[in-house]
């Protein structure tokens, strides 16, 4: 009968053999204090793969006596869980004290109706409901459901840890420890199980089956057999949404290190090159709008290029424009006023187009008064009059305040400067409504 991989055969049975989440496994944390006292509550684990979620799940469950029913939520649906349930009914009442676990895997994989047809569970504390999921449960599980769970966030394996778990494999370990093998730098090994404690030890177990007894595997040796790491990147889930979010923030900050740092993290996960194209464009229109307007012909250029001659090449005008709306000055202006102007017409609706701004293409319009008063500003010096242009109502209204930049503040100055009434004003105004 074959052995068990690896990771099985080190799965922790005792709390004190986990390694990594201290801040849920210490004396006095969360899971300590459950697992020493019995008092379960229904739980929320949510972290990265290989974070040891259900190794939480099964201890909790052995070190309290308690009866743990296992269900995947890829497999599994409502009938799984009915039948869960019938199992908890028929047991003796004498054992019905402690209430069972029911410890499901990825259950944000379950649709609204699987989710809720635990709830009268829980609610009634008939079972200790363990939920894991790689996802963020704010998004992924029903209200109705979190409200009455506990969310506890897993955090992948720091290097440390990492470390310690491959000297417990190399010693410990009833078939590896045999071989007496050692790694020249153990930290390669580690930077490629990025957190993950399954992979590390899955790792560790290739390694072994490619060294000859006693043999220090160099690091060369190890790249070798492992190959190149693919990096992790879910393009539906946090990830995703955790790498653009640290992207832009960078370029808005103006650090083009940060920046390029999370453009090549998203490009070597496979992120599509053209929804960063397309962020880049909005972030151009957004953050730094009209303090550099030539931003935005940057970034329509890049999204241009980045369509037309597609990866790996795109990697270099994608980090182009990057940089270069890194260092670009900022300015929201443009964000800020249409918003404004947004949120007044919810407050004021529709007003009326003052008459002299309307069109007047009849005779019947004009007879009503369209266009009539209308100051053509090409007639006037400078091309502008001061003529309202503002519903009646909300003259006077500002809604763009140009940003603190130096190309915002000289237009500003110069349109200020140009309204103020001249001379020939009056006589040109005087002689345009003739």
């Amino acid at each position: 009968m074959p052995s068990p991989p690896l990771a099985e055969r080190l799965r922790p049975k005792k709390l004190e053999e986990v390694i990594g989440q201290e801040h849920l496994t210490a004396p006095g944390k969360p899971i300590e204090y459950m697992v020493r006292t019995g008092n379960l509550v229904s739980m929320i684990l949510w972290g990265p793969p290989g974070t040891g979620k259900t190794t939480l799940a099964e201890i909790m469950a052995h070190s309290s006596n308690r009866k743990f029913h296992y269900l995947s939520a890829i497999k599994s649906g409502i009938k799984d869980i009915k039948n869960i349930f019938q199992q908890i009914e028929s047991t003796p009442p004498l054992l019905k004290e402690s209430p069972p676990i029911l410890f499901i895997d990825e259950i944000h994989r379950f649709n609204k109706t699987q989710q809720d047809s635990l709830l009268h569970a829980v609610e009634r504390g008939r079972i200790v409901l363990i939920g894991a999921t790689t996802e963020n449960p704010s998004f992924e599980v029903q209200k109705a459901l979190l409200s009455r769970m506990h969310v506890y966030v897993l955090e992948p394996l720091s290097h440390q840890s990492l470390r310690k778990l491959i000297d417990k494999a190399l010693t410990r370990d009833s078939i590896i420890s045999e071989l007496h093998i050692t790694l020249e730098d153990p930290s390669i090994v580690i930077q490629l199980a990025d957190g993950d404690a399954r992979r590390l030890l899955n790792q560790l177990e290739l390694l072994a089956m490619h060294a000859l007894p006693g043999e220090k595997l160099t690091a060369e040796k190890c790249m070798q057999i492992l190959q190149r790491k693919t990096p992790y990147h879910d393009q539906t889930g946090e990830d995703h949404y955790n790498l653009i979010s640290a992207f832009i923030k960078s370029i808005r900050n103006s650090d083009a290190d940060a920046a390029v740092y999370y453009l090549a993290r998203m490009l070597a996960g496979g992120e599509d090159p053209m929804f960063i194209a397309r962020r880049l464009l909005i972030l151009a229109s957004e953050d730094i709008g009209l303090a550099n307007p030539t931003a935005l012909v940057l970034a329509n250029a890049t999204m241009d290029a980045v369509h037309k001659i597609g990866m790996p090449e795109a990697r270099i005008p994608l980090s182009m424009c990057t940089i270069y709306l890194a260092q670009s000055p900022k300015s929201n202006s443009a964000y800020e006023a249409i918003n404004k102007a947004l949120t007044e017409i919810e407050l004021s609706g529709n007003l009326p187009v003052p008459m002299h701004l309307r069109n007047a293409p009849t005779k019947l319009m004009k007879d009503l008064g369209y266009g009539s008063n209308y100051q053509y500003p090409h007639h006037f010096e400078n091309n502008i009059i001061a003529q309202p242009c503002l519903p009646e109502k909300l003259i006077g209204t500002t809604f763009y305040t140009p940003g603190k930049n130096e190309r915002e503040q000289a237009a500003y100055r110069r349109i200020q400067e140009l309204k103020k009434p001249s001379p020939n004003h009056k006589h040109l105004q005087e002689k345009n409504s003739e």
